[in-house]
């Protein structure tokens, strides 16, 4: 329902932008090149969509074998200890419990077709042991929170469409998307235990979340005192050795459980073609809204007016041009890919722009899209604080972003 309204907000502003600059303005290109707009958009909505069928094949077989070999229990059983601290109204060895850790670690693998489903059933295991069924519980709370501040080890579709623009590294953004959204995390998780009175000082919570914090500060102090010269390349080596060592893991732990990999990952690969194919009209539909709006210069008024702010207070002004990125992001998924998209055609995939809204992508996740599909699976009205945390995660997200951006490839 949102994006429903965000697509037909972005061309009833585009007309009427189109016609102050018609009639006050006297520009008469400026329907001419709306119009225009709507079949370039089109033509590389179809062309991006199509050029995505072999890189995700290839991921989407990968990950299959990654799911065969065990990769996702594993990550379950390293992160079960802190869990059950956050989430300290679950009955140990309910069904919830591993339900929510699976959940979690195929969201920081990438693998949404699998993330999603496990979501649904740990939040209908949730509503098993709500009080009140149609308030969400605290453990619901912090489920949602812990989803839509997007915590990710693989950017697999964001690297994809990056190789797609003609990104010269499209892993690059790798170790930042992954700095970016540990801060959002954090955010998320520090946000929701202040209103569930949460002790975070434990042993166990300390000895996760105070290493993880440690690890994220030792390595941007690192690319704070070398050279700025080394920063990029060291960043995009650290990037693909990391992205390879985990496809070895993959296909080395499938290999141990004696997984047939080639065929698993035949398996994997066949959706690839479908999920490109699938994404077509959506792809078409919100690239076609968000050009018209940008080609009628209301995107230009917008970015302008934030640009004003922030130069009036002093700041650098790059990151300006990425922010519809960062502010779609909480609404639309599809629509935050849109003007990411477009932000990389328009600026070049390569670019601090283009770079800086791969990171703004990859931050954060859909917090109302998020809401609305698992609260509503279990029929939750009344949602407490679960958006004003969603949104705190959001906001960390996308500051953080912002600062990782310019420490890397500024």
């Amino acid at each position: 329902m949102v994006l429903n309204y965000i697509w037909i907000g972005f061309f009833l502003i585009a007309f009427v932008t189109g016609l102050v600059k018609l009639l006050v303005f006297g520009d008469a290109e400026v329907f001419p090149a709306m119009v225009g707009s709507t079949f370039e958009m089109a033509k590389l909505g179809f062309e991006i969509s199509l050029g995505l069928t072999g890189v995700m094949t290839l991921w989407l077989g990968l990950m299959k074998v990654g799911e065969r070999g065990g990769v996702v229990a594993i990550m379950a059983r390293w992160v079960g200890p802190l869990f059950r601290k956050l989430f300290p109204d679950i009955p140990r060895d309910h069904p919830a419990t591993g339900s929510i850790l699976m959940n979690i670690a195929a969201n920081m693998l990438g693998l949404d077709n699998a993330a999603t489903p496990l979501g649904l059933k740990a939040m209908d295991q949730l509503q098993s042991i709500n009080p009140q069924r149609d308030t969400a519980s605290n453990p619901m709370i912090m489920f949602l929170v812990l989803n839509t501040s997007g915590l990710t080890l693989i950017p697999i579709s964001i690297m994809v469409y990056r190789a797609q623009l003609g990104a010269a590294d499209p892993s690059d953004i790798f170790l930042p998307i992954l700095l970016a959204t540990f801060f959002s995390t954090m955010a998320g998780i520090l946000a929701v235990a202040f209103f569930q009175k949460l002790n975070l000082f434990n042993k166990v919570v300390l000895a996760y979340l105070g290493g993880f914090t440690l690890l994220v500060a030792a390595i941007i102090w690192y690319f704070t005192i070398i050279p700025k010269s080394q920063v990029e390349v060291i960043s995009s080596v650290a990037s693909n050795f990391i992205l390879f060592f985990i496809i070895i893991s993959f296909i080395g732990l499938a290999l141990y459980k004696r997984v047939n990999v080639y065929e698993t990952f035949i398996e994997g690969a066949k959706d690839g073609f479908k999920i490109a194919i699938k994404i077509i009209p959506y792809l078409v539909a919100i690239l076609v809204a968000i050009g018209v709006f940008r080609t009628s210069g209301a995107m230009a008024w917008l970015v302008d007016g934030i640009g004003w702010l922030a130069g009036a207070a002093g700041l650098n002004t790059d990151f300006v041009p990425a922010l519809p990125t960062a502010f779609m992001k909480p609404l639309s998924g599809a629509g935050a890919r849109g003007m990411m998209v477009d932000a990389m055609n328009t600026f070049g995939a390569d670019s601090f722009v283009g770079r800086l809204a791969s990171t703004f992508q990859g931050s954060t996740d859909t917090t109302f899209y998020v809401l609305a599909v698992y609260f509503g699976s279990v029929s939750i009205r009344k949602t407490r604080y679960a958006v004003t945390c969603g949104l705190i995660a959001d906001l960390a997200g996308i500051v953080a972003a912002i600062f990782i951006a310019y420490l890397f490839f500024y």
